[in-house]
């Protein structure tokens, strides 16, 4: 807490020895309404977004983060300072809130490997069935085949994916 009081004084002695005290002043006030309005139009955004998202029964993890930053970087603008403003502004100005997103999820996925792989399957269409092994079958050439380290050769099955809204 003390680093955090020092380097904001820190902070303002320096903006007001470049500028003057009277800009300062007027810098600090302004960062914050702006801040403040700009947080207060995202949050709505945001409130509006996520709503959309769970009524149309979509994973809205992207909505919830965005959400959680904005409201951070509205409490960092209310508290006074020159740094904890930018920092706010930071959070709630929408392409570096992306930047900070990105990381964010990134930073949860390192630290619980499932959310990954419950983001990417989310919304996947899953077929049952199991992997038989048995001794690969004489195959003219011509035949096509599936190439790749996870195809192993085999032969190319042809059919058709049929998706229908029924969930099982």
């Amino acid at each position: 807490m003390l680093l955090y009081i020092v380097l904001e004084v820190l902070a303002i002695v320096a903006l007001a020895s470049w500028i003057g005290a009277g800009w300062t002043m007027l810098v600090l006030l302004a960062g914050s309404v702006l801040g403040l309005l700009l947080a207060r139009r995202e949050g709505i955004r945001a409130a509006r977004a996520l709503g959309a998202a769970v009524q149309r029964g979509k994973l809205a993890h992207e909505e919830a983060t965005d959400s959680l930053l904005i409201a951070i970087g509205g409490v960092l603008l209310f508290l006074p300072g020159l740094i904890t403003d930018l920092l706010g502004l930071a959070l709630v100005f929408p392409p570096t809130r992306a930047l900070a997103r990105r990381r964010m999820v990134h930073a949860a996925e390192r630290a619980a490997p499932g959310l990954r792989t419950a983001r990417i399957r989310y919304g996947a269409t899953v077929v049952d069935g199991e992997t038989v092994t048995e001794p690969r079958p004489y195959r003219p050439t011509g035949q096509p085949t599936i190439t790749g380290p996870a195809a192993g050769g085999g032969p190319v099955i042809e059919g058709e994916i049929v998706d229908d809204d029924r969930r099982d």
